[in-house]
């Protein structure tokens, strides 16, 4: 995606599932890799929140990343360090937690059914 960026700092899920679905946003969950396993949203890509550093080349350029964790603690703490880093993010609110009870899928590496942990 180029151009308009997202101006807020939280998207709600509804708004979240909406972009990914159209392509429009790039979903980065930062669980640790135990959540991850157990069940996270099938678009999603997974760079823990403690390997972000290390992994920072693998972020898209130019293209709106929305930040995902539990709750919406962590992903809000990873969303302000990509801002300060001049990336276009916004955080889910609620997290996969709110993710899963909105009804969108959630699944495992092998895409069969997971659950959020």
């Amino acid at each position: 995606m180029t151009g308009p960026f997202l101006d807020d700092l939280e998207v709600s899920v509804d708004q979240a599932i909406e972009l990914v679905d159209a392509g429009s946003a790039w979903l980065l969950d930062v669980r640790e890799p135990s959540e991850w396993d157990a069940g996270h949203a099938a678009s999603a890509h997974h760079i823990p929140m403690r390997e972000l550093e290390a992994r920072q080349h693998e972020l898209p350029e130019g293209e709106q990343i929305l930040v995902i964790c539990l709750s919406g603690g962590r992903s809000r703490m990873v969303t302000d360090a990509l801002l300060r880093a001049d990336y276009p993010a916004t955080n889910v609110a609620g997290g996969m937690q709110a993710w899963q009870a909105a009804g969108a899928a959630v699944v495992r590496d092998d895409g069969t059914p997971g659950a959020v942990a």
